[in-house]
């Protein structure tokens, strides 16, 4: 046996005594609080991006508004796939299959970079085209299409770096993911005033400024997430040289991962038809965008508790622990719903001062006041739906989370926020966010009644 054969084993008995032993308060909170703090970081980020992007102009905060869905359609792919690594390496170092984790992680970058191609060859051939369904004026078409270009022609870091972050956090590392997330997203917010408004003698770049501050963040971001994983001490090993991609790898990867794609992907289209449902109304469609990004602020940490979550679901599942496995579960669970409270009484309580960051006009506020208000009563219930969506994502049942985002967003938003629009007005329309969640919630309690049931009562 090799000595490399004999460190990864060491090392996953580490990760063993770990997830397999150590209490399960204690061990979430370690696992889970790098993520929570890396993710919300990043989400500020978002939230002071758009504040400098919006100093510029309200027409270079509508392009860039109007991206967002794409945005959020690569980060799906890229979050999507490397879910699925995650949950398999976690599933095969549970069984101890360390070899085969080694596999999977390395299969990872193969993924990482195909995803790029993807949209870097979408991004030049359909830039224009894309903008020009939705911009009214010469000017918002002209900043999103530069900032369209630049991010999907340079989406190779972070295609790349989310894959990694995903491998570390499978083997219990979650303190290296959240150095790797902040390590990007304090560049990129260093460098967003510098190239939007031109300082220290450089020219001024305005919303291609932002865009370059943005794909500079993750290449520093992917360069940290090297240099960490290339350590001895990882518990599994990426192969560069000598690598075979396995067939089933990559079908076990996306039985995990496709479902959590679509599922992430939803999103952006359901911001593309809501969009098109309020377009008759400029500033409900900012009110929109503007939404996107302040609820980030409360959902990302509840990303990063799920992201905790998963690893420590998926060890103990695949050593038939039932016990850990849902005390993990009831406590994450508890957990988010403490988070969305507090994001509920936020958004009761200051929403039009949460607006006036983004430099608000009366008419915006008349519209973004009672919207804020309205849709933030989907929080509470929406803790149940991504606690139990990783509980199904990390014992490779996606497909169940991917059917209750299905639910909730194309079943539930977008026809109702059409029929209420037309019929009730536009602050009814806003009713349909949290109906539409409680239709995913009614789904959610379904389906993981019958998961346990069926397996996990059997562990």
């Amino acid at each position: 046996m090799s000595g490399n054969n004999r460190e990864i084993k060491t090392e996953n008995g580490n990760a063993e005594n770990k997830m397999g032993t150590a209490p399960i308060g204690k061990l979430l909170a370690s696992m889970a609080w790098p993520a929570i703090l890396s993710m919300t970081i990043a989400a500020l980020y978002n939230i002071v991006d758009s504040v400098f992007v919006a100093m510029i102009s309200s027409k270079a905060l509508t392009a860039v508004s109007l991206i967002m869905p794409v945005q959020i359609l690569m980060i799906s792919i890229a979050i999507g796939s490397a879910i699925g690594v995650n949950s398999l390496i976690a599933r095969r170092l549970g069984a101890k299959k360390f070899e085969e984790a080694n596999k999977v992680a390395s299969t990872s970058i193969r993924i990482g970079i195909f995803n790029y191609l993807i949209f870097a060859l979408l991004g030049l051939l359909f830039a224009n085209r894309f903008m020009s369904l939705y911009a009214t004026e010469e000017v918002i078409f002209r900043y999103g299409t530069d900032y369209l270009r630049i991010v999907t022609a340079c989406c190779l870091f972070s295609m790349v770096e989310l894959q990694l972050e995903k491998v570390l956090q499978a083997t219990g590392n979650m303190v290296a993911p959240m150095i790797i997330s902040l390590s990007g997203a304090l560049t990129n917010m260093i460098l967003d005033p510098v190239l939007i408004f031109g300082m220290f003698g450089l020219p001024r770049l305005e919303v291609k400024g932002a865009a370059i501050a943005t794909i500079i963040g993750q290449g520093v971001s992917l360069l940290v997430a090297a240099c960490i994983i290339g350590k001895k001490e990882n518990a599994v090993k990426i192969r560069r040289k000598g690598f075979k991609i396995e067939r089933y790898i990559i079908k076990e990867i996306y039985a995990v991962g496709f479902p959590a794609m679509v599922m992430q992907a939803i999103s952006s289209v359901m911001l593309l038809g809501y969009n098109s449902i309020l377009s008759k109304s400029a500033a409900a469609v900012a009110v929109l965008g503007v939404y996107v990004k302040l609820q980030s602020f409360v959902f990302m940490p509840l990303f990063g508790l799920n992201q905790g979550v998963m690893p420590i679901v998926g060890y103990n599942y695949g050593a038939r622990n039932r016990e850990r496995m849902m005390e993990a579960y009831r406590k994450a669970l508890i957990t988010a719903i403490i988070i969305m409270m507090f994001g509920l009484a936020l958004f009761q309580t200051m929403p039009g001062e949460l607006l006036k960051m983004f430099s608000a006009d009366a008419e915006m506020l008349k519209v973004g006041v009672p919207a804020l208000r309205i849709i933030s009563l989907c929080f509470v219930p929406a803790a149940f739906d991504v606690i139990s969506s990783a509980m199904f994502q990390s014992t490779g049942h996606g497909v169940y989370s991917l059917f209750a985002s299905l639910i909730r967003q194309l079943v539930g938003i977008l026809p109702l926020a059409y029929i209420l629009y037309n019929y009730a007005g536009l602050k009814a329309s806003w009713f349909s966010v949290p109906l539409a969640e409680i239709l995913g919630f009614t789904y959610t309690a379904i389906m993981f009644h019958n998961f346990y049931k069926k397996e996990v009562r059997n562990l």
